[in-house]
């Protein structure tokens, strides 16, 4: 069955690397993995992906040996579900701000006894295709990578509530949200976000718990292509 990258490297303590996309590219996927980076992420807040394009999107990571990860628009358990029934082995909640939605997002994720996931044989289920299902989803219970995006002010009145939250397992910031949360729109490395951020750190590892930086690294599919282009004009002495 399916085995989660990231969650094999930060079990052995190493860091996993991919690239993250706001469009769409079965092409760059198979690239991705070709490059011998460890997953790649979907930005479903922002990007413009369907059913349709992660159920391509994500059998194309899987025969590239990669780990599709996605952030999802909302923490609605009908939309988390979408996700993981196309394969998707990683979720990114937006906008977690208090212990419920960090509870409706943790609920979403996982099978019973973990949480609240309905089940669906389409691909991300092996199309209904396996030996046991009790094995099925005890296996992809512990494949599955909950995180909760930690991006508005009023996160620091009860973070010590969302980390008592049992199946969330990385937390991660926001710099541009945290800004406007804070009236200081377009400013994302303004001091005040830089404290938040290290705030919300300092808490999160005092509780025992993981950022995602601890355990993944991902750049962006754009900036790549925005870098490499610029340095070639460069070399070429055409910019």
């Amino acid at each position: 069955m399916r085995v989660n990258n990231v969650v094999t490297k930060m079990n052995a303590g190493q860091m996993a690397y991919g690239c993250s996309l706001t469009f769409p590219s079965t092409a760059l996927v198979e690239l991705i993995g070709m490059a011998g980076l460890d997953h790649v992420s979907f930005d479903s807040e922002h990007g413009p992906f369907t059913p349709e394009s992660l159920d391509d999107l994500c059998r194309v990571a899987d025969m590239a040996g990669i780990t599709p990860m996605a952030r999802v628009p909302n923490i609605d358990s009908s939309t988390i579900l979408r996700f993981l029934d196309r394969g998707i082995m990683g979720i990114t909640g937006p906008h977690i701000t208090n212990p419920d939605r960090a509870q409706q997002l943790a609920d979403a994720c996982r099978y019973v006894p973990r949480g609240k996931r309905s089940f669906g044989s389409g691909r991300g289920a092996y199309f209904g295709e396996f030996e046991s299902g009790e094995q099925y989803m005890e296996h992809t219970n512990s494949q599955i990578l909950v995180m909760a995006q930690l991006e508005d002010i009023e996160v620091l009145d009860h973070l010590d509530e969302i980390l008592a939250v049992e199946g969330i397992d990385l937390y991660s910031s926001g710099a541009q949200d945290i800004a406007q949360s804070m009236g200081m729109q377009g400013q994302p490395n303004h001091p005040k976000v830089k404290e938040f951020e290290a705030e919300v750190a300092a808490r999160v590892h005092a509780a025992g718990k993981k950022m995602t930086s601890d355990v993944l690294v991902a750049v962006g599919a754009a900036r790549l292509f925005l870098d490499g282009a610029r340095a070639f004009l460069e070399s070429e002495g055409a910019a």
